[in-house]
């Protein structure tokens, strides 16, 4: 067999392997991307079961010290009214507001693991499609120096 022929081939062999390689890192890159994707959406799930415990515990928390505030109260001999009423009245708005600023805290971060996975997602499959063209250009340039060592 002639040495042109063999180099001719090497280089046709050469391209193919390539394409291989090229389009395995595509595959990869594309099952990274979900990968990633799955955990910004577990992390979004924990984070929502985090934000509505705290949420929780807050409430909790919060109606202790509205029992407290009334048997205070009551134990003085006072009736619920003017100042006593306006605490308790107080301690339930501080609740709500700090309630509210858990929840869009907890919201914000949710849209940040969304944004997340989305993104990665996307440059995943920015990643495979350039490993695709990676392999075409690879077979195209195997088939052009086999031609040229062939003419």
């Amino acid at each position: 067999m002639e040495p042109t022929t063999i180099a001719a081939g090497a280089s046709v062999l050469g391209g193919l392997m390539g394409y291989k390689g090229n389009m395995a890192a595509a595959k990869n890159a594309e099952a990274v991307g979900e990968y990633n994707a799955k955990v910004a959406e577990n992390e979004k799930v924990v984070l929502k079961r985090a934000t509505r415990d705290q949420e929780r515990i807050l409430r909790v928390n919060a109606q202790r010290i509205a029992a407290t505030q009334r048997v205070m109260t009551a134990a003085s001999g006072v009736q619920m009214s003017g100042s006593p009423l306006q605490a308790l009245f107080d301690t339930y708005i501080n609740t709500e507001f700090d309630a509210a600023k858990i929840r869009y805290s907890g919201s914000v971060q949710e849209a940040s693991k969304r944004s997340r996975g989305w993104i990665g997602k996307a440059q995943a499959g920015a990643n495979a499609q350039a490993f695709k063209y990676a392999a075409i250009g690879s077979v195209l340039k195997g088939g052009q120096q086999s031609a040229t060592l062939l003419s």
